[in-house]
């Protein structure tokens, strides 16, 4: 028994291609933006109870919560919460079409994937103009 040795080898295993070898492709990108945003509406919507529940509260809780919405800090928290929204909702109608059978062929698949991206920032800036423009945010630069 001399020169065994109780030690395992490992074993030479193929290693199976992952993001270093894969160039990152637009449907690729927006699978996973399209589980992260689900997950952060988890986060989002229980904000959105939180504030909701203020109201109902009454008007002293409910001036504090808003008031943490509208620091500079919550403002980024709602506007990245109203993209995820967006861009979710956009994936959802994106994975309809497909469940219809339609749009598999790569050439739809990219113009899907960035007509979601780029349809999501526009839809979420219009949003965010639309409501600077009915808070009066505008007229402090005019």
């Amino acid at each position: 028994m001399a020169g065994v040795t109780t030690e395992k080898r490992a074993r030479a295993r193929p290693l199976s291609p992952h993001l270093q070898i894969y160039r990152p492709m637009i449907n690729m990108v927006m699978s996973i933006l399209h589980r992260i945003t689900g997950a952060a509406l988890y986060v989002g919507t229980l904000l959105l109870a939180w504030w909701l529940l203020a109201a109902a509260t009454g008007p002293s809780y409910f001036d504090f919560v808003n008031g943490l919405f509208s620091t500079w800090f919550g403002m980024i928290v709602l506007l990245g919460y109203s993209w995820a929204l967006i861009l979710h909702l956009l994936g959802g109608i994106r994975h309809f079409i497909w469940d219809t059978g339609a749009g598999f062929d790569i050439g739809t698949v990219d113009l899907l994937g960035w007509g979601t991206l780029v349809l999501s920032v526009l839809l979420t800036a219009a949003l965010w103009i639309y409501i600077a423009s009915q808070r009066g945010w505008f007229s402090a630069w005019l």
